[in-house]
């Protein structure tokens, strides 16, 4: 899939979901449950164990889904990621020569920020997207009002997001959004409750298009 491609679904489907999963088989079993409510991108960071070994099973058995590779602090993670079918990397702070290595591989990357100068340095650098982290301390209506001066500039708000939010961060001007917790809770992952996770999959599902 072309970079365009994956930046137009991420923007459709508008809820990325972050996992730190405990093993190949539940991260398979997580997405097939994500993809049952609706939901196709996922986010593995890397302080899961394994990840990128964990990455590379995924993307090889479901690969129509999208996986990418998130909590990347340097180019030699972020090319790893990639080879292993990474189809965007995330950082969460501003990485320079992690933005650097996605472009090389023409691989979607969001940038972590916070501040409007970081935002600004991220898109500079040629970040694809800011990761507007931690969103959950300012909201919705930080997203309207860095748009407000900078809307050329994309933001995924991660942090804080709910399915009883999630509409009002798109309504912001949010190009996407990434849900952790809120999504997939640790104990419905711990006790493999996928219908759990299923359900909340599409609750985030319906709540995207209620406010497009």
């Amino acid at each position: 899939m072309k970079k365009a491609a994956i930046l137009q679904k991420l923007s459709t489907e508008k809820v990325i979901a972050l996992i730190r999963a405990d093993s190949p088989d539940g991260l398979l079993d997580c997405a097939r449950a994500l993809a049952a409510g609706g939901l196709t991108s996922i986010e593995l960071t890397m302080t899961t164990p394994g990840a990128i070994r964990m990455l590379e099973k995924a993307t090889a058995e479901l690969p129509d889904f999208l996986f990418g590779l998130g909590t990347v602090l340097d180019a030699e993670t972020a090319r790893a990621g990639i080879l292993a079918g990474a189809r965007f990397i995330v950082t969460p702070a501003l990485r320079p020569d992690v933005i650097t290595m996605c472009k090389r591989y023409s691989i979607p990357v969001f940038s972590g920020a916070l501040t409007p100068t970081e935002v600004v340095n991220a898109w500079d650098c040629g970040a694809d997207a800011a990761k507007i982290f931690p969103a959950e301390f300012f909201g919705p209506a930080y997203i309207k009002s860095l748009k407000a001066p900078l809307p050329q500039v994309e933001l995924v708000p991660t942090g804080g997001v709910t399915a009883e939010n999630v509409g009002e961060f798109i309504k912001a001007g949010a190009f996407a959004t990434a849900a952790g917790s809120s999504l997939v809770d640790a104990k419905s992952f711990k006790d493999r409750n996928w219908a759990a996770i299923t359900a909340k999959a599409q609750a985030f599902v319906q709540a995207v298009a209620a406010a497009k």
